[in-house]
């Protein structure tokens, strides 16, 4: 039997099977073998991995338009950015990947419209490859979705989960630490529905016999498998409804229900573009940071963009190559000072709309 019936017959099994108690274990060691044989497959036809297309990032966050063939990306990136994406209706106009920039609310972002995939895509098909290495470096990725064709969306999730993305997930908090002897120990801060016999089995699915495993978050199998192959890459995403303008209201907001679309939009009759570029901003987590010079007012008409949670090292880092090396010490104004012009250090995080002075040697 080849890896594909096995993959195959696995699926089936998982399918068929009743998930509870008595059969976790059973549930837990069949995904253990359906991972390790779709990385063995992924390995063998170069899926999930790849150069990807020649597109530097650049701005202050990536997004990535991703669809089927013909569901308006194109138009989308035109009516967004600056970009002059070539629009046609027929399948697979974009060839390559086409960059556009949207400024918003100061912010630069940079938007890449990419060719459509297909179905088999995370193995490779239609430049499925490329496709999905661009998409491992996103920040963001914006699932556009026909409203004539509905049924896109759950075969683009599998696609996308096939690649070894995970969209709109937290990273679990679980450590693996292997060790020479004494089986495998597992400690944990919350409590869950896995037991001890499910999570040690599968661990030696993957031929992990003695390890230390401390787990501080909520996981399921999956969740558990994704952290032993430790390869998965967590991106926040969007779902858009397309072409509404192409059916009822009430058609529009049935499709929109069941897709739980964020939005519902018409790119080439520019219709909630302006929301979308709100919601792209929101969802990207971006702060503001007013610069100001020692003695000096500060800056508030030009804001400094950064990812939500930075240090005062990330914004040093993004000034200049030297400010980490010269930095002295800082002072902050606004909502992460305890008081104005607190003293601060690199590790310092800031919120949006503070004001940062940075001293250096």
């Amino acid at each position: 039997m080849g890896n594909e019936d096995k993959i195959k017959e696995l699926e089936d099994l998982i399918a068929n099977s009743q998930y509870n108690k008595r059969t976790q274990k059973a549930i837990g060691i069949y995904k253990a073998q359906l991972a390790k044989l779709k990385e063995k497959e992924a390995s063998r036809s170069g899926g999930g991995g790849g150069e990807g297309f020649a597109v530097r990032k650049t701005g202050d966050g990536t997004v990535v338009l991703l669809g089927f063939p013909s569901v308006g990306k194109s138009t989308l990136l035109n009516n967004l950015t600056d970009a002059d994406s070539e629009v046609g209706a027929y399948a697979f106009t974009t060839l390559t990947t086409v960059p556009g920039m949207l400024d918003y609310e100061h912010a630069k972002i940079q938007i890449l419209d990419v060719p459509g995939i297909v179905h088999g895509a995370a193995t490779g098909r239609g430049r499925g490859t490329e496709v999905f290495s661009v998409l491992r470096s996103a920040d963001l990725i914006l699932i556009l979705i026909d409203v004539n064709n509905p049924n896109h969306y759950e075969a683009i999730l599998k696609e996308i989960n096939d690649s070894g993305i995970r969209i709109n997930q937290e990273k679990p908090d679980v450590k693996i630490k292997k060790t020479s002897k004494d089986g495998i120990k597992i400690s944990k801060t919350v409590k869950l529905e896995l037991d001890d016999d499910t999570i040690k089995e599968v661990l030696k699915t993957f031929r992990i016999n003695n390890a230390d495993v401390v787990i501080r978050s909520q996981i399921n199998v999956d969740q558990l498998i994704d952290c032993i192959e430790a390869n998965k890459i967590f991106v926040p995403s969007i779902t858009i409804l397309n072409k509404v303008d192409m059916v009822t209201k009430e058609e529009a907001e049935r499709v929109a229900k069941k897709i739980k679309a964020d939005l519902k939009i018409s790119a080439e009759k520019k219709y909630h573009i302006e929301e979308l570029k709100d919601l792209i901003y929101t969802k990207l987590n971006l702060i503001r940071i007013y610069m100001k010079e020692p003695g000096k007012e500060p800056d508030l008409d030009i804001p400094l963009i950064i990812a939500k949670k930075s240090t005062v090292r990330d914004v040093c880092s993004k000034l200049h190559k030297d400010f980490i090396s010269k930095f002295k010490f800082c002072r902050i104004w606004g909502e992460s000072a305890k008081f104005p012009g607190q003293k601060q250090s690199l590790k310092h995080i800031l919120k949006d709309k503070d004001i940062l002075e940075i001293h250096l040697r």
